[in-house]
């Protein structure tokens, strides 16, 4: 045997033995002995941070200001028809327009910066089949010949791509919302910029080499079968059109659970009166109706609302913080009083032996 072999020898025989006593269980272990000394105090240490940690959660989410508006079976303000808009819509097979107003007041004026948003009530955007419905490299705008087999139905139609093709995108909200104040009958300016996610914007959607038309940028393209315009008529302005439209990057980034609500702009507070927050009056919602609910039986929101440093509002955090801190706190006094009622010193357990004497 060479001196070569001696070393892997070596490592042979230590990993056989590791093995021996892993197989044997016989390895190093280290087993935390849970006493009362230990586990009393992380309990009411637990409970005692938790607590005001949750009433904190709950006070920021209180300061929030929000004001919810459902605008489903609005009515058609359109001379000759008084049906619900989504009447007029569904009978026109969705190929018809149809204009709703829905008065509201604030009551309170709302402070700091004010978010619009649109709600929509089971739509099951986490389906498995739904969420995967997409083509990266197409919103990345990369020159492709043929769309995801992950975008079907919605992939290709009589040799042309969808653009932007899958279920996801296809079925974009598209309602438009607008706002006037009633007392001047004045329209409320709304910014429609940085409303998505910035790693978003800059990383994951781009649009193709060219100009934001049929010829160039998106040729042998069409639009996705339920959408009114083209992909690249989704704003004037084209630093927001084609697949950096950012209504198309939102809608894009699928929600969790079947209530949800997505960011539709911002209050423009350069206007006259709207510096400071959104002022107390009466204002009126005038919706262009275009996405239908009623075949999934859902609702249509819209919804103002502030937001605080932890985001918008939302009471769940905060309630589950108090309520594991209360279920640790009344967990530690049960135990503390059965421990002094009826528990033994941990010194007297960690030191019991043969020569013990057994005692009731």
């Amino acid at each position: 045997m060479s001196a070569q072999d001696l070393p892997n020898d070596q490592s042979k025989a230590k990993q056989s033995k590791f093995n021996q006593k892993f197989k044997q269980q016989r390895l190093p272990a280290w087993q935390p002995i849970l006493t009362a000394d230990t586990v009393l105090p992380a309990f009411f240490l637990i409970g005692l941070l938790f607590v005001p940690l949750g009433a904190a959660l709950l006070f920021f989410s209180h300061s929030v200001q929000e004001m919810e508006l459902d605008y489903t079976d609005c009515k058609s303000v359109e001379a000759g028809v008084s049906m619900p808009c989504s009447e007029v819509i569904r009978k026109s097979n969705f190929t018809a327009e149809c204009t709703c107003q829905v008065n509201f007041t604030i009551t309170e004026p709302f402070k700091k910066t004010v978010y619009l948003y649109y709600g929509l009530d089971n739509f099951y955007q986490n389906h498995r089949r739904y969420v995967k419905s997409r083509d990266d490299n197409q919103l990345l705008g990369k020159d492709i010949t043929s769309p995801s087999n992950d975008c079907n139905p919605f992939g290709m139609s009589d040799g042309k791509i969808y653009a932007p093709c899958g279920a996801i995108a296809n079925s974009m909200f598209n309602d438009s919302l607008t706002l006037y104040d009633a007392g001047k009958d004045e329209k409320l300016k709304l910014i429609k910029t940085d409303i998505a996610w910035p790693s978003d914007r800059k990383i994951k959607f781009n649009n193709p080499p060219g100009k934001l038309n049929d010829s160039e940028a998106f040729k042998n393209t069409i639009k996705p079968p339920y959408w009114t315009k083209n992909v690249w008529e989704l704003s004037d302005d084209p630093s927001n059109n084609g697949y950096k439209n950012e209504d198309l990057i939102v809608w894009m980034r699928s929600a969790a659970f079947p209530t949800f609500r997505k960011l539709y702009g911002k209050i423009d507070h350069s206007m006259i009166g709207f510096k400071f927050g959104f002022p107390k009056g009466r204002y009126y919602l005038e919706v262009q109706y275009r996405y239908p609910v009623d075949s999934f039986g859902g609702r249509k929101r819209m919804i103002l609302s502030t937001t605080s440093f932890l985001g918008g509002k939302n009471n769940f955090l905060g309630i589950a913080y108090i309520t594991v801190g209360c279920i640790c706190l009344l967990l530690g006094i049960i135990f503390l009083i059965i421990h002094i009622k009826f528990g033994k010193r941990a010194v007297d357990q960690l030191n019991i032996n043969q020569n013990t004497p057994y005692s009731d």
